[in-house]
């Protein structure tokens, strides 16, 4: 190489991108480097996509019917309680039987998002030490996955629907921004619960457990209305977080009023939840390469 190609060499190699260890310059630094993470993962959503899919091809491969066997499992779940508890809480079949159905369904969904969400790091260790990609991409990738299982479920409502003649109309598309505000949290959640597993591998047992418990506490299986006239037991709705993240999409699928108050509670639970998930994601997010 001559001495004049030489220096011109040089300087577009120099050009190239280099990345070298610096301390760490404050809070400012890591809201940055959280904005540049999350940039470059929402550009990789054909790759988000990929994988996610690649998750439910390989979780079903070799099977008959795929994740439509989860479908199967909720449709006998359903069928096997709806005729029981309907009678237990002495409730019109009719209304209760698309009730179960609906409910059963989304918290399946919403039980998925966060007990998923507290291994969306952990379980991928291999490929966050090799390969420099951003964190959401795995976050939203749980996120994905969960929902196309979700959407495999839903037959099971369209089904209860026709057979128990549920009144459609277009205040049911009121579910959708709902549903959204659910893919959002589902993200958040995932972010914080993936970054606090990381480092504390007995928190997914906890979480399980608070889940489970939060089932029975949340109007699923039994309606708000029978609490009615307890004053002792309505502690158990005002105070469920759940209960109001549930309603926004519930309430509309099933003809039910949504007002104000209740998106407005939604709508202070999801933020808070977000800005607790920015805020730890950016303190800790150094770290979670060296946690996994």
């Amino acid at each position: 190489m001559s001495e004049r190609a030489q220096p011109e060499a040089h300087r577009r190699f120099s050009t190239k991108r280099q990345y070298v260890l610096a301390e760490d310059k404050g809070w400012l630094q890591r809201f940055q480097l959280m904005k540049d993470d999350l940039l470059e993962g929402i550009r990789l959503y054909h790759l988000v996509w990929t994988l996610a899919c690649s998750d439910i091809k390989l979780r079903y491969r070799g099977s008959l019917i795929g994740p439509f066997w989860l479908t199967l499992s909720t449709a006998i779940q359903i069928g096997a309680m709806a005729f029981l508890y309907a009678d237990l809480f002495q409730t019109d079949i009719h209304t209760y039987i698309p009730f179960l159905t609906v409910s059963l369904v989304l918290w399946g969904y919403i039980s998925s998002l966060i007990t998923d969400g507290c291994h969306c790091f952990s379980a991928y260790d291999t490929l966050i030490k090799g390969t420099r990609m951003p964190f959401l991409v795995h976050a939203v990738r749980s996120v994905i996955r969960n929902t196309i299982i979700l959407l495999h479920n839903a037959v099971v409502i369209v089904l209860v629907f026709v057979l128990m003649d549920v009144h459609l109309s277009f205040y049911n598309l009121a579910a959708i921004p709902g549903f959204l505000l659910w893919l959002i949290d589902g993200v958040a959640i995932s972010l914080l619960l993936g970054t606090i597993c990381a480092r504390f591998r007995d928190i997914p047992q906890i979480v399980a457990a608070i889940m489970q418990v939060a089932f029975f506490m949340t109007p699923v299986m039994w309606q708000a209305a029978t609490l009615r006239g307890h004053p002792g037991t309505e502690s158990v709705i005002l105070y469920n977080p759940f209960v109001y993240i549930l309603d926004v999409v519930r309430n509309p699928l099933l003809n039910e009023p949504l007002d104000a108050l209740l998106v407005m509670k939604a709508l202070i639970i999801s933020g808070v939840l977000i800005l607790v998930s920015l805020v730890s994601f950016a303190r800790f997010r150094g770290r979670i390469s060296f946690w996994v």
